[in-house]
């Protein structure tokens, strides 16, 4: 359909844009998070494995890749919906760092910010129902139920075929001990 064709990359793009802008200004980044990242692995210590890098231009550069490449899947129409997720995925953490407009002091730049919060819960909600849009065809519930409904009665089938078996040897059986 047009829509998705058109709304897919649209949507995409801010996410290409940023991350190739992160990649362009690592330091500048990882600097703003910082704060963020070690209040968050503060909160989270012993939960985190030490594999996972703590390092904030390393992190960065990881969701950077992450949007870039989500953004590109999006806008191609390629896993839409796994790069919708993926998107999403690194829109939370993005948004909780940067835009923390309740702790400005200054009234323009909380504005700001509350700006940008908002800005950004408006792209998660796009990305949600891009996440949810299976492009007119029955989504992964519907045909799980209708997978179940069929396992449902072919087992009922089943067990009235082993009834009805059960029944006509019980009575062989019968028969041959009454005589």
């Amino acid at each position: 359909m047009i829509l998705r064709r058109v709304a897919r990359p649209l949507l995409a793009s801010i996410f290409i844009y940023g991350g190739i802008g992160m990649l362009r200004d690592t330091q500048g980044h990882a600097k703003a998070v910082e704060p963020f990242l070690t209040d968050a692995f503060d909160k989270v210590e012993g939960l985190v494995p030490d594999q996972v890098p703590r390092d904030p231009a390393t992190l960065v550069r990881i969701d950077a890749v992450v949007k870039i490449g989500a953004g590109l899947a999006l806008a191609s129409g390629k896993a839409p919906r796994l790069a919708s997720l993926a998107l999403l995925g690194t829109l939370l953490p993005t948004t909780l760092a940067a835009h923390r407009f309740w702790e400005s002091k200054e009234p323009a730049e909380k504005q700001a910010q509350q700006v940008q919060f908002l800005k950004n819960a408006g792209l998660a909600g796009g990305l949600l129902l891009a996440a949810g849009d299976t492009a007119g065809r029955p989504s992964l519930g519907w045909r799980a139920r209708r997978a179940a409904k069929k396992a449902g009665q072919g087992a009922d089938k089943l067990g009235k075929k082993a009834s009805k078996r059960a029944d006509k040897l019980s009575k062989k059986a019968e028969k041959a001990i009454t005589h």
